[in-house]
């Protein structure tokens, strides 16, 4: 008989690459009760709740996460997991990917002076107001292309190599297209860049 698991021991990597099916919101469903109306309006109430649990942490995109966190409670239901209390599972999830947006920031800002230094801004002494561009173009772009061009341009040669080798496998793209993505989106960045420098020197 499956046992209910702490859902702040549960590893990130697990959650990637698993859409919600019909049949696993079903079976989410019928955790938070018998009835499917009383399920329903369960569900609604606990999905207000992570939309205020995000908002109040001040996550960028809410919505996305709340959806994140559903997909992956019922994730957990479809592996057989026990919940016993799905309002506190759902909370306890919430707070494990809010973690990893935290975490993920830190990698983010990391990215950002080398990619500044080394990649896309080419000059051996980039300003503040250069930096602070980039960082703004960069939050323009949708968060899984900032993902690829962060993780594309990270790292240092045979870390580099690597990196890019993940990035195949988590977008499951071959490399030639992976490469070509990633040219597009720095030429993207290159021309908001220079929109973003020359407005700031006016």
């Amino acid at each position: 008989m499956a046992t209910e698991t702490n859902p702040d021991d549960l590893p990130a990597a697990t959650n990637r690459k698993w859409s919600l099916t019909q049949e696993a919101f079903d079976r989410l469903l019928r955790c938070l009760a018998d009835e499917r109306d009383a399920a329903a309006e369960k569900y609604l109430e606990i999905r207000r709740n992570l939309l205020k649990f995000f908002e109040w942490r001040g996550c960028p995109f809410p919505e996305d996460h709340a959806d994140e966190t559903v997909n992956r409670v019922a994730r957990r239901l479809t592996e057989g997991e026990e919940i016993r209390n799905p309002m506190a599972y759902f909370i306890g999830v919430a707070r494990l990917l809010v973690l990893e947006i935290v975490k993920a920031r830190a990698k983010e800002t990391q990215a950002l002076g080398e990619m500044g230094k080394v990649e896309i801004v080419e000059s051996e002494d980039p300003s503040e107001a250069r930096l602070e561009c980039l960082r703004q173009c960069l939050q323009d772009l949708s968060p899984e292309n900032r993902e690829l061009i962060l993780g594309y341009y990270q790292g240092e040669k045979g870390e580099k190599i690597e990196n890019r080798r993940k990035l195949t496998e988590r977008l499951q793209v071959p490399v030639n297209t992976l490469r070509m993505r990633a040219l597009r989106l720095r030429e993207k960045l290159q021309d908001c860049l220079q929109k973003c420098l020359a407005a700031a020197e006016m």
